[in-house]
């Protein structure tokens, strides 16, 4: 049995979370919020994490019933994720490994995603549709590593949703996200949007673009209209909100619909912070079913960044051999999915 607390860190969650043989002992978050209208900036996001890392760490050991000497392994967020944020971990987990004299490892943080996802729902060899903040891709597993079908050729699906709660000044508390998905169910007004499907590839930005002038026509004229023809509508808030859903979700629905046909899957998985969305769920779920599949999808303690899936993966990880020496712990933004050897698994 493997004992592995993982502390994640690459964005505006810090999370530890302490793992044993497959159980759960202990899971906590904090959260760096702003205020609406602002995103987080990486120097004040990582003096978030310094200011709570400690507490949460021995608030985990605490939850868990645990001790330093009990754990086997520490891991932590390598990549990708912003720089500052991602160091405060690796620090923090450099030092304790020191400290205790217990052995580091360096988690990919999409794959924590992935196998914390097959862990909570129990999916074998899905289609992953990975969907956060600063990412978006749609996976299979094929020969120890999980391969890239589709991704975003901008930016991600949730950054797309992030900044356009930001244009429309929405709370992020407790994220922008979550704050769309509510008002989008009080309309079902669609209005069209731009559909940018390039083969198993994605874009968003033009969509966000697209939407913003319709939520602020005075800000930017349309070149593409002259003054008489640009007569502005009087769209809502919650109008916008659905709109932008049901457009950027179907997008994802396709191409993770064609994937399945690809590698002839039945299962899909959700993970990633947008895959909480109930709707995104929703549509996903529809698909599955006409093609006879099952979909796979886990709730906010799981999806959102947590350090128990860094845990999780890192004990994967150690359980197979894996080992790190330390002066390869250090940070990597762009740490691809595809780059990781999945040693852990045999099928």
């Amino acid at each position: 049995m493997v004992c592995a607390l993982g502390i994640e860190g690459s964005a505006n969650k810090i999370g530890i979370g302490i793992i044993k043989d497959g159980e759960v002992l202990a899971n906590v978050r904090r959260t760096y919020i702003t205020p609406p209208g602002e995103g987080f900036l990486p120097k004040e996001t990582a003096k978030h994490h310094r200011e709570a890392i400690l507490g949460l760490v021995k608030a985990s050991l605490k939850e868990a019933q645990l001790e330093p000497s009990d754990l086997d392994v520490i891991c932590y967020t390598k990549g990708p994720g912003m720089a500052p944020p991602l160091l405060v971990g690796a620090i923090v987990s450099r030092t304790l490994s020191l400290l205790w004299d217990i052995p580091l490892l360096g988690v990919n943080h999409c794959i924590g995603h992935i196998e914390m996802g097959r862990l909570i729902t129990g999916a074998q060899n899905p289609i992953v549709l990975y969907v956060s903040g600063g990412n978006t891709q749609v996976i299979a597993y094929s020969n120890k590593r999980y391969r890239i079908f589709g991704e975003t050729i901008d930016i991600a699906v949730g950054n797309c949703l992030d900044r356009f709660a930001r244009i429309i000044k929405l709370s992020n508390d407790p994220s922008p996200g979550y704050n769309i998905e509510q008002l989008a169910k009080q309309s079902n007004r669609y209005i069209k949007l731009p559909y940018v499907v390039k083969g198993m590839d994605v874009s968003f930005s033009g969509i966000l673009s697209y939407i913003e002038d319709l939520a602020e026509p005075g800000k930017r004229q349309n070149k593409r209209k002259k003054p008489q023809e640009a007569e502005v509508i009087d769209y809502s808030q919650a109008d916008l909100c659905y709109s932008l859903q049901e457009t950027i979700f179907a997008m994802l629905v396709e191409i993770t619909e064609r994937a399945m046909a690809h590698c002839g899957s039945n299962e899909v998985l959700i993970v990633g912070g947008v895959g909480c969305n109930e709707r995104l769920q929703e549509m996903m779920r529809i698909m599955c079913e006409e093609r006879n599949g099952k979909l796979f999808a886990i709730d906010e303690r799981y999806c959102i960044d947590n350090g128990l899936m860094i845990a999780h993966a890192g004990a994967e990880m150690f359980r197979s051999g894996t080992r790190m020496p330390l002066e390869e712990a250090f940070v990597t933004q762009r740490f691809r999915t595809d780059e990781v050897l999945v040693s852990w698994r045999d099928d």
